[in-house]
């Protein structure tokens, strides 16, 4: 013998479930504390101000790195040219207005070719960690711009790592 329930009522009992599942997790964090005071909206512009201008500043250093290297390297403009606009670009749409900061200081390029672009995959791999890890204080369109960054940031680590001097 089976049992034949309606469609609607499978429906109702799984949007029901849903509900429930979701306002159960909406009161406490995933450790148990309770749920901290929401920030002001001041407060997240002035995190979300702090967040760009330190993208910014990454970025242009991530750019200095680029020139150091297609400076001490001039051979290797073929490879780095296209992923030093790439960087260039995104430093433009992260000022996004914003008058460009003094150039940043960074180490000169290393004397081998091939442990200059070793430093500058490096550099970008790191970049690209610590803009995965600043998605969870973003808000969803800085967002979104930290997530196509970092996904960039891997894919020149990978050519970087491709390229033979």
């Amino acid at each position: 013998m089976s049992i034949e329930l309606p469609r609607r009522a499978l429906l109702a009992c799984a949007a029901a479930g849903f509900a429930t599942a979701l306002s159960g997790c909406a009161g406490r964090n995933p450790d148990g504390a309770a749920p901290q005071e929401e920030a002001t909206p001041g407060e997240r512009s002035a995190e979300t101000a702090r967040l760009r201008r330190r993208t910014a500043q990454d970025s242009a250093e991530l750019l200095a790195r680029y020139d150091a290297a297609l400076a001490a390297h001039p051979a290797l403009a073929p490879a780095l040219a296209p992923l030093r606009k790439t960087v260039a670009d995104q430093l433009s749409v992260v000022r996004s207005g914003e008058p460009p900061a003094p150039a940043p200081d960074v180490p000169g390029a290393p004397a081998e070719p091939a442990a200059a672009l070793a430093a500058l995959a490096d550099a970008e791999r790191q970049l690209s960690h610590v803009r995965l890890r600043a998605l969870t204080e973003a808000p969803p369109e800085l967002a979104r711009l930290l997530a196509s960054l970092s996904a960039a940031g891997s894919v020149h680590t990978y050519l970087l790592n491709e390229v033979r001097p």
